[in-house]
């Protein structure tokens, strides 16, 4: 694992590779793990430690996660022995654990201290994976329908059996007694992880008309946002497991003409959010479209549009500003009450796979498909 520093402190020793496409000072760090064969291997996933945000996670498709320091890029211990690609990986709430799974459905969780593993389990093949917000206990869906939830690492398990089709995606609500699970079928469960049973199933016209591709909670979790492949996105209140809001941006209603040759060009929603200061949600989309909703009045309120598909989006804590990451290799920052683009960060040679932003908004770390991870300084005085 290499790391470069585009700092004074790094003068005396010669670059290990010259950013010649990106002439700021945004990036801090630029860090290469393990280049090994000469076709890299994409960096899929990335998180960062919830307790001091000076550590990250990243998993790629050379089957390797590894965990190391945002300060110098150090890397701190290898989580070996995944047998597929490492598509999850994150820290417990208290920072002292780490999980890393592959698309086989092997999870590993390693003791952050001793650099130790403590725990592994072989479940079908992963969709996603989540550590419980208060807890030691991690949660994972899988391909043939089921959620797992385990207590780490004396490995007491549960699992939830929803429809006989993928479990594509999850969150564990605030109150850490309910977890929202979307499946490949457009159905959507509300899990009571205690009683092991669903409070609400949301399907047919309640429901998708395809497969989820994520799931949102706001900060007391009364309100959920789910997004699928049906470019809807549905509001649904977590208490009474009803729907109460459908977006749908204008440019997604129709699908452009196709010309001769030309496949159509699908489109979905890929991440979404909710602000934490003002009611205002973001769906992002992979026709490119950032679409910025007023819960209160339900309508659209701004369209930001990227040149490629959003891969992923988060809010900053405590303000209005929503970050996107896309197709196209680069991070935006959005001024979500006024549509504007605040600011954005180059640096990628290919599309960005995840990004993680640190609590203070400083730093923004993204993993990518040219095999890098990097780390960008993103603190503005004007913000």
């Amino acid at each position: 694992m290499e790391s470069e520093s585009e700092s004074g402190a790094a003068a005396d020793t010669p670059p290990l590779e010259t950013l010649s496409f990106h002439g700021d000072e945004e990036i801090i760090e630029v860090v290469e793990l393990d280049p090994g064969p000469p076709d890299p291997a994409s960096v899929f996933c990335v998180s960062l430690d919830p307790k001091t945000n000076t550590l990250a996670v990243t998993g790629g498709e050379d089957d390797k996660a590894f965990v190391w320091r945002l300060s110098d890029g150090e890397l701190l211990f290898e989580c070996a022995g995944h047998k597929d690609s490492v598509t999850c990986a994150g820290f417990s709430h208290d920072s002292t654990l780490v999980a890393t799974g592959d698309m086989s459905g092997l999870l590993k969780v390693w003791q952050v201290d001793t650099k130790e593993e403590v725990w592994s389990f072989e479940a079908g093949d992963l969709e996603w994976m989540e550590w419980h917000p208060r807890a030691p206990v991690l949660l994972a869906g899988t391909a043939d329908g089921n959620t797992w939830m385990w207590k780490v690492p004396n490995g007491d398990c549960k699992t939830f059996q929803g429809p006989s089709c993928p479990a594509t995606c999850g969150r564990v609500l605030p109150d850490g007694k309910r977890a929202v699970v979307g499946y490949e079928d457009g159905t959507i469960r509300i899990w009571d992880l205690k009683q092991g049973s669903p409070i609400h199933v949301l399907k047919g016209t309640e429901g998708h008309q395809g497969p989820l591709t994520c799931v949102a909670a706001n900060q007391d979790g009364s309100l959920i946002l789910t997004g699928s492949v049906d470019c809807q996105a549905k509001l649904v209140s977590a208490t009474a497991g009803k729907v109460v809001g459908v977006f749908r941006p204008e440019t997604v209603a129709s699908q452009p003409n196709v010309g001769e040759g030309e496949e159509s060009e699908s489109n979905s929603v890929e991440s979404l959010g909710f602000c934490s200061v003002m009611p205002l949600a973001a769906v992002g989309y992979l026709d490119g479209t950032l679409a910025i909703y007023d819960l209160s009045t339900q309508t659209l309120r701004h369209q930001c549009q990227h040149q490629s598909g959003i891969v992923q989006l988060l809010w900053e804590a405590g303000t209005a500003v929503v970050y996107t990451c896309s197709l196209d290799g680069i991070v935006r920052l959005w001024d979500a009450r006024t549509g504007r683009l605040l600011t954005d960060y180059r640096g990628h040679t290919a599309e960005i796979l995840d990004f993680a932003l640190s609590k203070d908004a400083s730093l923004v770390v993204t993993t990518s498909g040219d095999h890098k991870a990097k780390v960008f300084c993103v603190q503005r005085p004007d913000r």
